[in-house]
């Protein structure tokens, strides 16, 4: 698996269900990178989705305690060991947020694509901070470039071998 998320300097991704910043760069990155792709999010991300629904030509899966809960468009899976049942969930799906899902998934990961935003934010959720981390490493990070009054950065992290959960 993979994982996606756009951080502000202290690792930030969010503020009372809603995304830290809107980055029509960022944005465009996320459709080209998972576009066709297999999507993994918990129900309050997909609840703060427009109508709430899924996103569009992904295969969506909701990992939710709540087994009752339904989302037409996508699968729902409310445990760790039946998300990784599932044939879409591979090395072409992506965690998509939110926090816990990002806690619970990152050491399934092995390569995480992080849009950097140079600049704090008031958040209430957070990103485990890879560069903090020693089963991490960036292997590549863009120019700096401006979009909507925000400097980004787009960075891609590897799994420094030998950290994983399978040990790899």
């Amino acid at each position: 698996m993979k994982l996606i998320a756009a951080v502000s300097e202290n690792w930030g991704i969010g503020k009372n269900n809603k995304l830290l910043f809107n980055i029509p760069l960022d944005m465009k990155f996320f459709r080209e990178t998972t576009m066709g792709k297999t999507v993994i999010m918990g129900r309050k991300n997909l609840e703060s989705f427009q109508g709430g629904k899924p996103l569009k030509n992904r295969i969506n899966i909701v990992l939710t305690k709540n087994r009752d809960f339904r989302c037409e468009g996508a699968e729902t899976v409310s445990s760790i060991e039946e998300l990784l049942a599932l044939d879409c969930v591979g090395d072409d799906a992506f965690v998509i947020g939110g926090e816990s899902l990002y806690k619970q998934l990152l050491d399934y990961c092995d390569l995480c694509y992080i849009t950097k935003v140079h600049e704090k934010a008031d958040c209430d959720r957070f990103m485990v901070n890879l560069d903090e981390s020693a089963d991490w490493r960036c292997i590549s990070e863009s120019e700096k470039t401006e979009d909507n009054g925000h400097i980004i950065s787009f960075c891609v992290y590897e799994r420094v071998k030998g950290r994983g959960v399978c040990g790899e």
